[in-house]
């Protein structure tokens, strides 16, 4: 009789990425009795990281921040142009207000402390993977006063000048109506119902919006929204 070989994967795919060894593996253990998740591959620093996610085409990656050789935020990025199915969870000790902002900049789907129980993990990732953004409470609390600080002016000028993305002069009236109504977390369908259009119509400006500001989804165009003031 010949071998079958291993079992496809059934669940959402994982990949962790964390330099630390006891870590990485750590956390594909307590992944591997999850229901619903496939740890597929490990990786130790971001550059592995993209490495692994070209060969593998992971569902979710559980990413690190801190990491040598590349660091999360820039292996999240890189994926994110070249993977863009792929869905990115940070996954680190570091809740600095600098991280969060950047790794959300960079297309991360959420940023999640590693204090977190593993059945909560888990549900982060079968969450991410549907296109839901996961942020660790005491992470959206930072998120909420970075925010703030923006919309009051207390932005710098060096990350003015580091957003590397079209003036919201690129939109029409109707657009910035809807970037507006996005950064106040209105849904589609509260939008279409605000502004007395369908939603069909509301998608299409989402994604023009999207499209012309070269942002990867609405998060991105919330912190945009409020880096330019325009909420």
């Amino acid at each position: 009789m010949t071998s079958s070989g291993p079992a496809p994967a059934t669940g959402v795919r994982v990949l962790v990425v964390d330099d630390q060894r006891l870590i990485r593996q750590g956390i594909a253990s307590l992944l591997a009795i999850q229901e619903g998740v496939d740890v597929i591959g490990t990786a130790a620093n971001g550059q592995e990281a993209i490495e692994q996610a070209l060969a593998l085409s992971p569902d979710v990656i559980l990413m690190d921040i801190r990491m040598p050789l590349m660091d999360g935020v820039e292996a999240t990025a890189t994926i994110g142009r070249r993977l863009p199915a792929c869905q990115v969870l940070m996954l680190t000790t570091f809740d600095d207000e600098e991280y969060i902002v950047k790794a959300l900049r960079a297309g991360a789907r959420g940023y999640l402390l590693k204090d977190i129980p593993a059945a909560d993990l888990a549900q982060a990732i079968r969450l991410a993977h549907a296109g839901i953004y996961q942020l660790d409470p005491a992470v959206a609390g930072k998120l909420v006063g970075v925010l703030n600080r923006a919309d009051s002016g207390a932005a710098t000028a060096a990350g003015e000048a580091a957003l590397p993305y079209p003036p919201p002069q690129a939109l029409t009236e109707r657009e910035l109506e809807v970037l507006r109504l996005i950064a106040q977390g209105a849904t589609n369908r509260e939008i279409a119902a605000r502004l007395v259009v369908s939603e069909g119509t509301v998608k299409n400006h989402v994604s023009n919006i999207l499209s012309r500001l070269g942002l990867r989804d609405r998060t991105q165009a919330a912190i945009y929204a409020r880096d330019h003031h325009l909420i």
